[in-house]
């Protein structure tokens, strides 16, 4: 009885090779942010030799003195963190009242406001059109560019309305008997019930805003309101350290005699991209809990 449930060599090779790809995988995927730290914290004439794979050969933070000692760097960041905070708490608000009202069935005209908003999510009118809207808004070069347009999301939405629909009736139900209204309801029953739902879509939304450089590259062309990752996008395609060294702090900071001449537009880089990439991935596992629960969201009624 005991032999019969060990297991045998085809199992036991079929777990090797799944450990195997999924190593490997895993390899593949944390390798060049490895790499690319390795690079922030070495010197930028020795990486430019050639050979770091892991860790610094010469270590040094001077990258990151002239990245975080960059004015245009701190202000992107926070033009970042505040264009994160509200578009993600905006457009979950939004989404979520525009939600639960189409998750009444006595909504008049429900089902075609439904086929109007599917339409908005299969359909596009393109990009020229978007930009003639949002100028027609007065939206261009201004904040709210980053904030407006996305407060609204058709897809969660409908993730949200079968969220809602697999709540337990009879909780509603009973609150009405109550006397409780639709928002009273929804503040006391449908919102607390969907905490996993909305953390969940809350960190899928902040991550989009945290990491769009598009509306800050086509949008926007005051300097003074660009995100960081845009400037991240304008550094990558850089040809000199201009864009890093211009401000006279880091004219003080590189006059330390032979250090200048080891700070190099690829170490830079790394830096940059380890500063815009860090804060973002110290939220993950503080939210990971929400990862399985936000990808069976809808999938399953209860």
């Amino acid at each position: 009885m005991v032999n019969a449930m060990k297991p045998d060599a085809k199992e036991i090779a079929y777990q090797g090779a799944i450990v195997l790809l999924l190593s490997l995988l895993c390899l593949s995927v944390l390798y060049p942010f490895l790499y690319m730290l390795a690079v922030s914290l070495n010197d930028g004439a020795d990486a430019a030799k050639g050979g770091i794979y892991l860790w610094p050969r010469s270590f040094t933070l001077l990258n990151y003195e002239i990245v975080l000692g960059n004015e245009v760097i701190r202000h992107a960041y926070g033009i970042t963190i505040l264009r994160t905070a509200l578009g993600t708490i905006g457009g979950l608000t939004v989404t979520f009242l525009a939600a639960y009202g189409l998750s009444c069935k006595g909504l008049p005209f429900r089902r075609a406001i439904l086929v109007y908003v599917l339409i908005t999510m299969l359909f596009s009118g393109g990009l020229v059109p978007f930009y003639i809207q949002l100028h027609n808004l007065g939206l261009i070069n201004t904040f709210w560019v980053y904030i407006v347009p996305g407060l609204f999301s058709a897809w969660n939405m409908f993730v949200m309305m079968k969220f809602i629909a697999g709540l337990p009736e009879a909780l509603i139900e009973s609150a009405e008997l109550d006397g409780a209204g639709p928002l009273r309801v929804m503040l006391t029953i449908v919102a607390p019930l969907s905490k996993p739902m909305l953390a969940a879509l809350g960190l899928f939304t902040a991550v989009g805003h945290w990491n769009d450089w598009f509306a800050g590259a086509f949008f926007v062309t005051d300097q003074s309101l660009i995100p960081v990752q845009t400037f991240l996008q304008q550094l990558l395609t850089a040809q000199d350290l201009s864009a890093v060294l211009g401000s006279n702090n880091n004219q003080e900071a590189l006059a330390r005699g032979a250090q200048s001449q080891n700070i190099t537009l690829m170490s830079i880089k790394m830096a940059v991209v380890m500063v815009s990439a860090i804060p973002i991935l110290c939220v993950y596992p503080f939210l990971q809990k929400y990862f399985v629960q936000g990808m069976l969201v809808g999938s399953v009624k209860g």
